[in-house]
Protein backbone atom coordinates (compact mmCIF):
# COMPACT_ATOMS: atom_id res chain seq x y z
CA UNK A 1 0.00 0.00 0.00
CA UNK A 2 2.81 2.40 0.86
CA UNK A 3 4.61 1.61 -2.39
CA UNK A 4 1.44 2.40 -4.29
CA UNK A 5 0.92 5.76 -2.49
CA UNK A 6 4.59 6.62 -2.98
CA UNK A 7 4.35 5.73 -6.66
CA UNK A 8 1.25 7.90 -7.17
CA UNK A 9 2.87 10.79 -5.29
CA UNK A 10 6.03 10.49 -7.36
CA UNK A 11 4.02 10.31 -10.59
CA UNK A 12 1.95 13.35 -9.56
CA UNK A 13 5.03 15.42 -8.72
CA UNK A 14 6.73 14.40 -11.96
CA UNK A 15 3.77 15.40 -14.12
CA UNK A 16 3.30 18.71 -12.32
CA UNK A 17 6.94 19.65 -12.47
CA UNK A 18 7.21 18.86 -16.17
CA UNK A 19 4.02 20.67 -17.19
CA UNK A 20 4.81 24.00 -15.56
CA UNK A 21 6.50 26.46 -17.87
CA UNK A 22 8.81 29.16 -16.69
CA UNK A 23 7.09 32.54 -16.85
CA UNK A 24 9.18 35.39 -18.23
CA UNK A 25 8.56 38.56 -16.21
CA UNK A 26 11.38 40.51 -17.82
CA UNK A 27 10.45 43.96 -19.16
CA UNK A 28 12.47 43.17 -22.28
CA UNK A 29 10.40 40.10 -22.97
CA UNK A 30 7.15 41.96 -22.42
CA UNK A 31 8.01 44.87 -24.67
CA UNK A 32 9.52 42.79 -27.48
CA UNK A 33 6.10 42.05 -28.95
CA UNK A 34 4.95 45.67 -28.81
CA UNK A 35 5.77 48.61 -30.97
CA UNK A 36 8.84 50.03 -29.21
CA UNK A 37 8.84 53.79 -28.94
CA UNK A 38 12.45 54.14 -27.76
CA UNK A 39 15.45 53.16 -29.83
CA UNK A 40 18.08 50.82 -28.44
CA UNK A 41 20.48 53.62 -27.47
CA UNK A 42 17.67 55.67 -25.90
CA UNK A 43 16.50 52.64 -23.93
CA UNK A 44 20.05 51.92 -22.76
CA UNK A 45 20.49 55.51 -21.58
CA UNK A 46 17.10 55.48 -19.87
CA UNK A 47 18.09 52.36 -17.96
CA UNK A 48 21.44 53.86 -16.93
CA UNK A 49 19.99 57.16 -15.73
CA UNK A 50 16.94 55.66 -14.04
CA UNK A 51 19.08 53.12 -12.20
CA UNK A 52 21.38 55.92 -11.04
CA UNK A 53 18.34 57.80 -9.73
CA UNK A 54 16.91 54.78 -7.94
CA UNK A 55 20.30 54.09 -6.36
CA UNK A 56 20.36 57.68 -5.10
CA UNK A 57 16.84 57.32 -3.73
CA UNK A 58 17.67 54.17 -1.80
CA UNK A 59 20.78 55.69 -0.26
CA UNK A 60 19.11 59.00 0.65
CA UNK A 61 20.02 59.90 4.27
CA UNK A 62 17.60 60.93 7.01
CA UNK A 63 17.83 64.48 8.29
CA UNK A 64 16.99 66.05 11.65
CA UNK A 65 14.25 68.19 10.17
CA UNK A 66 10.96 66.28 9.86
CA UNK A 67 9.51 68.52 7.17
CA UNK A 68 12.61 67.93 5.00
CA UNK A 69 12.24 64.17 5.48
CA UNK A 70 8.53 64.36 4.59
CA UNK A 71 9.29 66.33 1.43
CA UNK A 72 12.04 63.87 0.48
CA UNK A 73 9.49 61.06 0.76
CA UNK A 74 7.20 62.97 -1.61
CA UNK A 75 10.10 63.61 -3.99
CA UNK A 76 10.95 59.90 -4.06
CA UNK A 77 7.33 59.05 -4.80
CA UNK A 78 7.13 61.53 -7.68
CA UNK A 79 10.39 60.28 -9.18
CA UNK A 80 9.18 56.69 -9.04
CA UNK A 81 5.95 57.79 -10.74
CA UNK A 82 7.98 59.56 -13.43
CA UNK A 83 10.14 56.53 -14.15
CA UNK A 84 7.11 54.24 -14.13
CA UNK A 85 5.22 56.50 -16.53
CA UNK A 86 8.23 56.65 -18.82
CA UNK A 87 8.56 52.87 -18.92
CA UNK A 88 4.82 52.51 -19.54
CA UNK A 89 4.90 55.16 -22.30
CA UNK A 90 2.27 57.13 -20.35
CA UNK A 91 2.62 60.71 -21.59
CA UNK A 92 -0.02 62.20 -19.26
CA UNK A 93 1.43 60.44 -16.23
CA UNK A 94 4.89 61.59 -17.28
CA UNK A 95 3.82 65.23 -17.40
CA UNK A 96 1.97 65.07 -14.08
CA UNK A 97 4.87 63.33 -12.33
CA UNK A 98 7.33 65.86 -13.75
CA UNK A 99 5.27 68.80 -12.46
CA UNK A 100 4.96 67.19 -9.04
CA UNK A 101 8.69 66.45 -8.98
CA UNK A 102 9.49 70.08 -9.79
CA UNK A 103 7.17 71.36 -7.04
CA UNK A 104 8.72 69.03 -4.50
CA UNK A 105 12.23 69.91 -5.66
CA UNK A 106 11.55 73.65 -5.25
CA UNK A 107 10.05 73.10 -1.82
CA UNK A 108 13.15 71.15 -0.76
CA UNK A 109 15.34 74.01 -2.01
CA UNK A 110 13.38 76.35 0.25
CA UNK A 111 13.59 73.99 3.22
CA UNK A 112 17.39 73.75 2.95
CA UNK A 113 17.78 76.96 4.95
CA UNK A 114 16.48 75.13 8.05
CA UNK A 115 19.31 72.57 7.94
CA UNK A 116 22.78 72.92 9.40
CA UNK A 117 25.68 73.42 6.99
CA UNK A 118 26.71 69.75 6.74
CA UNK A 119 23.19 68.48 6.14
CA UNK A 120 22.61 71.28 3.63
CA UNK A 121 25.65 70.22 1.62
CA UNK A 122 24.62 66.56 1.69
CA UNK A 123 21.07 67.38 0.58
CA UNK A 124 22.38 69.69 -2.14
CA UNK A 125 24.71 66.97 -3.44
CA UNK A 126 21.84 64.48 -3.70
CA UNK A 127 19.47 67.00 -5.28
CA UNK A 128 22.02 68.05 -7.89
CA UNK A 129 22.73 64.45 -8.89
CA UNK A 130 19.02 63.63 -9.07
CA UNK A 131 18.24 66.75 -11.10
CA UNK A 132 21.14 66.04 -13.48
CA UNK A 133 19.98 62.47 -14.10
CA UNK A 134 16.37 63.63 -14.52
CA UNK A 135 17.54 66.11 -17.16
CA UNK A 136 19.43 63.34 -18.94
CA UNK A 137 16.31 61.15 -18.81
CA UNK A 138 14.19 63.91 -20.33
CA UNK A 139 16.73 64.41 -23.10
CA UNK A 140 16.53 60.71 -24.04
CA UNK A 141 12.78 60.70 -24.48
CA UNK A 142 12.11 60.91 -28.18
CA UNK A 143 10.05 63.97 -29.01
CA UNK A 144 7.73 62.10 -31.34
CA UNK A 145 6.78 59.72 -28.53
CA UNK A 146 5.54 62.59 -26.38
CA UNK A 147 3.44 64.12 -29.14
CA UNK A 148 1.43 60.98 -29.87
CA UNK A 149 -0.99 59.22 -27.61
CA UNK A 150 0.40 55.88 -26.54
CA UNK A 151 -1.64 52.87 -25.60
Amino acid sequence: MRKLNFGYTLLLLLTLSCSAEKINLSPVGISSGQNNVYSYSERKNIIVYSSEITNLLTSFPKFRNDSVNAEITKLKYHIKDYIGAMEAYNVNGLNIAQRNFEKSYKKLQNLRKFLNEDEDQILNRYLVRIKTNMTFLESNISKDSTSTSLK
